[in-house]
Formats: C-alpha cells, sequence, structure tokens
C-alpha cells in the first residue's frame, strides 16, 4: 500500500468519523429535547392530577354535606311524625 493510499484511507476515516459525530450530535439533541417533553408533560400530569385532587375533595365534602343534611331532615320529620302519632293515639 502506498503512502497516498494510507492518506486517502485516512482522509476517508476522518471524514466518515465527522459525519459520525455529527449525526451522534443530533441524536443526542433530539434526545434532550425529548427529555425536556416528557418532563413537560410529567409537570403538567402532576398539577392536573392535583387540581383534579382538590376538586374531587371539594365535590366529596360538598355531597357529605347534603347528605348529613338530608339525615338531619329525616331525623326531624320522624320525630314529627312521632310526635303526631303519639297525639293521635
Amino acid at each position: 500500500m502506498t503512502d497516498a493510499q494510507v492518506e486517502e484511507i485516512k482522509r476517508h476515516f476522518g471524514v466518515v468519523a465527522e459525519a459520525l459525530r455529527s449525526d451522534i450530535r443530533q441524536v443526542a439533541e433530539g434526545h434532550s429535547g425529548i427529555r425536556r417533553e416528557l418532563q413537560e408533560i410529567r409537570d403538567e400530569f402532576r398539577d392536573e392530577f392535583r387540581e383534579m385532587r382538590a376538586l374531587m375533595r371539594l365535590s366529596f365534602s360538598q355531597l357529605d354535606e347534603r347528605i348529613r343534611t338530608l339525615e338531619t331532615d329525616i331525623s326531624t320529620l320522624k320525630t314529627r311524625m312521632d310526635r303526631l302519632e303519639t297525639h293521635r293515639a
């Protein structure tokens, strides 16, 4: 193999190596972008989950209050009915 051929092979490998470095950089940049996007999605889901949990707590609290009110009203009505039935007897 001549010196010129060796130099041509070195040059060719240098070109190939630089192309590979460029491709690797692009993949790394793409990977970094995907990681950022995933983190943003995670943050958004976390915030939405917290908001939903807070809304559910509020809804359950309101339902609990309504049930307690209904139970009190039923108890009051039962007491009144008992008094009426006792008074009639």
